[in-house]
């Protein structure tokens, strides 16, 4: 059973979705849509996102990689490999454009693609005496949210001091989310399988305090150090932001969870980074 879910604000998302679904049709293929998606094409059948992750065994989202973000966001439980085509504007996480439809359709069928485990981050909140936990599958930042503001932060590796940043901002990123947020800050790419996080400060005022990558079996243990006049808040893939104050103390390690990420067997994630970042050469 496949589950159909797409970005309903895009532009043409009616248009591509009908497709999608004459396409599934003509090859007899069983599909569940997730709520908005059955909306936007009148079907009278629809299902929440969670249902859909526990009822397919495949998910194919609609959408870039915000979407497959919002997605993995409404899961609590196992993620079932999830299938990209990308109808947004950069997507490192899909595997087809919108006018491969056909081929995407195909793939899925014909179980034509290889799975890419990324694995999530989990990340424990200790505020007011009080404990909970989130995960992130890009990263956790730690700022002053809308306000571009300075913000210190002490960073433990495994209990040990590695140093305080003075920035505007830091991130946390997986090897996933190193293309995303951390990339734009200045970080390192990393490759999804190298088994590595990244620390990667945002506008830093200090020379040194520089991007670090650190064995992803690391808890990375941030504390917002300063006064509590102004606000600092720890947010987890772009939402989920949650207020912290000076000594509180967020612990970020892998989780548990991965997302089995569909990919074509024949596109690396070396040609992945050629097309979406425009890199050139020719091989010698």
């Amino acid at each position: 059973m496949i589950g159909l879910i797409a970005h309903v604000g895009k532009p043409g998302a009616s248009s591509i979705v009908q497709k999608t679904i004459a396409c599934l049709q003509k090859h007899r293929a069983e599909f569940l849509a997730e709520s908005k998606t059955a909306a936007l094409v009148n079907l009278s059948q629809h299902y929440p996102v969670e249902e859909l992750a526990e009822r397919c065994s495949i998910l194919l989202v609609l959408g870039g990689d915000g979407t497959i973000l919002r997605v993995i966001h409404q899961i609590s439980g196992a993620i079932p490999p999830i299938f990209g085509l990308n109808i947004g504007s950069l997507g490192f996480l899909t595997c087809f454009g919108p006018d491969e439809i056909e081929a995407a359709i195909s793939s899925i069928l014909t179980r034509d693609y290889v799975l890419s485990p990324r694995r999530l981050l989990s990340a424990t909140v200790r505020h007011a005496g009080k404990i909970s936990t989130h995960e992130a599958l890009n990263e956790v930042l730690i700022s002053r949210g809308e306000r571009s503001q300075l913000v210190k932060v002490r960073v433990l590796i495994d209990g040990t001091l590695l140093t305080d940043y003075y920035a505007d901002g830091l991130i946390v990123a997986t090897p996933t989310g190193s293309t995303a947020y951390s990339l734009s800050a200045g970080g390192p790419i990393l490759m999804p399988d190298c088994g590595a996080l990244v620390i990667t400060p945002i506008c830093p005022h200090v020379l040194t305090n520089r991007s670090v990558v650190v064995a992803d079996n690391s808890i990375i243990t941030l504390i917002p150090c300063g006064d509590q006049e102004q606000a600092v808040f720890v947010t987890l893939d772009g939402h989920d932001a949650q207020r912290v104050a000076p000594d509180d103390r967020i612990e970020i390690q892998k989780s548990s969870r991965i997302l089995p990420l569909a990919m074509l067997p024949n596109r690396s994630f070396s040609s992945i980074l050629q097309q979406k970042l425009k890199w050139s050469g020719s091989n010698i």
